[in-house]
């Protein structure tokens, strides 16, 4: 690509909302990052990869950890620091990318190529797509569904100045279940590429 373009996609479990950023970035020749992000800051940090899920988008134990000033011994708010220092870096680079969660539509909010985008989708659709990826019951996976979306709520509020999923704060929001993972992809890199047109 010729400009800059970065990409980020939030999104509610079950929508397909990752699925939907891999036919995007392969779509655009770009390359997308989510949780494999952490095995680059794990070779940074001299660390097992392993060791750094543990502490992955989860708050800080306030009972074993401490906070002075912007002083922490806290591993979730080092990792989290580090994540957002090396997605601020990726785009100074001048690369061009998709970006799954990790806040980055705050993250990288003054970046003036930034497109930012929110997957929802009808609880029932949300739930048949769990079921069949993680071979749940229904019951199992409205239960995973909820617990996973309310991890991801409080991880992004307690990091970003906007609530997460509203649509105030993105560029574009859009209802997955409509038009599936492959319809809704090609809807979003239509706009992606009007939106490349006007930079």
């Amino acid at each position: 690509m010729e400009k800059q373009v970065i990409i980020s996609i939030s999104r509610e479990y079950g929508s397909g909302g990752h699925d939907v950023a891999m036919r995007i970035a392969k779509e655009l020749g770009v390359p997308m990052y989510d949780r494999s992000l952490l095995q680059e800051i794990a070779d940074q940090m001299d660390m097992d990869v392993n060791e750094l899920k543990q502490y992955d988008e989860k708050p800080r134990n306030r009972l074993l950890t401490r906070t002075v000033g912007k002083y922490t011994n806290s591993m979730e708010e080092i990792l989290i620091e580090r994540q957002f220092n090396w997605i601020r870096e990726k785009a100074k680079s001048g690369e061009s990318f998709v970006i799954v969660g990790r806040c980055a539509e705050t993250v990288l909010r003054e970046c003036p190529n930034l497109i930012s985008i929110f997957i929802t989708g009808d609880a029932d659709y949300k739930v048949k797509r769990i079921m069949a990826d993680r071979s749940l019951d229904e019951e199992e996976a409205r239960s995973e569904q909820v617990r996973i979306d309310r991890k991801r709520r409080v991880y992004h509020n307690r990091y970003s100045d906007h609530k997460w999923g509203d649509s105030r704060y993105y560029d574009l929001v859009m209802n997955g279940s409509h038009l599936g993972v492959e319809g809704t992809a090609e809807e979003i890199i239509h706009y992606i590429r009007a939106r490349i047109a006007n930079m």
